[in-house]
């Protein structure tokens, strides 16, 4: 089962931000990871999961913190509400984490599968609002690009 996907990158997810997407590709990379280590052998997926979902909250907390300030530097709309979806999942997360370390019901299937719909409904769906808006405030380049400037803010 090494180098199985169980969600593979596409251009739903981009949203045109390489910062961003080059975050989201992480994400779903881990997610992959996640998936290979899914072995059905309680005891050494319980050390991988150990092993890394430290690593992975921070990780994710940092990529919320990418997409927040670029929504804060350009006045997006929406701000509060993707925050509080951000802030939803990591908490999700950090209890996903709790019931591991207490030895309640965890199982590393069920949480692979658990990021894998979130990107599905976050980032293909959730994310793209905040694209539509900045391709009405961006200014088009000579060369076709959409750059936002600090004009383009109001």
């Amino acid at each position: 089962m090494a180098g199985s996907e169980i969600i593979h990158w596409s251009p739903t997810f981009s949203v045109g931000v390489k910062l961003i997407d080059d975050q989201h590709r992480e994400l779903l990379d881990l997610t992959n990871d996640l998936f290979n280590h899914c072995v059905g052998d309680e005891k050494s997926e319980r050390a991988y999961f150990e092993s890394v979902i430290g690593k992975a909250v921070q990780y994710i907390r940092g990529h919320f913190s990418t997409e927040e300030k670029i929504m804060i530097a350009t006045n997006y709309p929406g701000y509060k509400d993707h925050k509080r979806a951000h802030d939803t999942f990591v908490l999700q997360v950090i209890e996903q984490a709790r019931s591991f370390e207490e030895k309640r019901s965890f199982t590393l299937l069920a949480f692979t599968r658990y990021l894998k719909d979130w990107i599905l409904t976050h980032i293909a769906v959730v994310d793209k609002e905040y694209v539509e808006y900045f391709k009405k405030i961006a200014t088009r380049k000579a060369d076709g690009r959409l750059t936002i400037t600090r004009s383009d803010i109001r």
